[in-house]
């Protein structure tokens, strides 16, 4: 578990990508609870994903929790992309763990990639944006 460090606090809102082209609307379901915010990153940069926050031109939102969310980005270019989401039920903008290793908090990713002891592969949760309206589909999850 200690892998799922990767799962790093998210900032509150990145820079427009200029040249965009389409939208992107994530649909978040099963949260345990509406306490916090859901913190979103979208990232073109296999290298550091899950670490969005290490990517100055990943999109970026965070917004209320709530039974189900739904996280909009706009003027997205084209290309392949993955997501990280990390439900922080007490909005301090870090994923709180366990003994410093198991989340406590809940998280999820884009094609609802796999969490195997680790963060999941890029390959396994990256998806094509290409242009006009997409829609990805997110299911929270929460390892305590």
């Amino acid at each position: 578990m200690l892998a799922l460090a990767g799962i790093a606090p998210i900032a509150a809102a990145a820079p427009a990508t200029s040249g965009a082209t389409g939208t992107v609307t994530i649909t978040v379901t099963e949260l345990r609870n509406a306490k916090g915010v859901v913190r979103a990153c979208m990232t073109t940069r296999q290298n550091i994903f899950p670490k969005c926050i290490k990517d100055p031109t990943s999109h970026r939102t965070v917004v209320p929790a709530g039974k189900t969310v739904t996280i909009h980005f706009d003027k997205v270019k084209p290309g392949e992309y993955a997501i990280a989401l990390l439900h922080d039920e007490n909005n301090n903008g870090k994923a709180d763990r366990v003994l410093g290793m198991a989340p406590k908090e809940g998280y999820g990713f884009s094609r609802d990639a796999p969490v195997n002891m680790a963060p999941p592969d890029w390959k396994d949760a990256v998806f094509t944006v290409n242009g006009a309206a997409n829609k990805v589909a997110i299911r929270m999850r929460y390892f305590l």
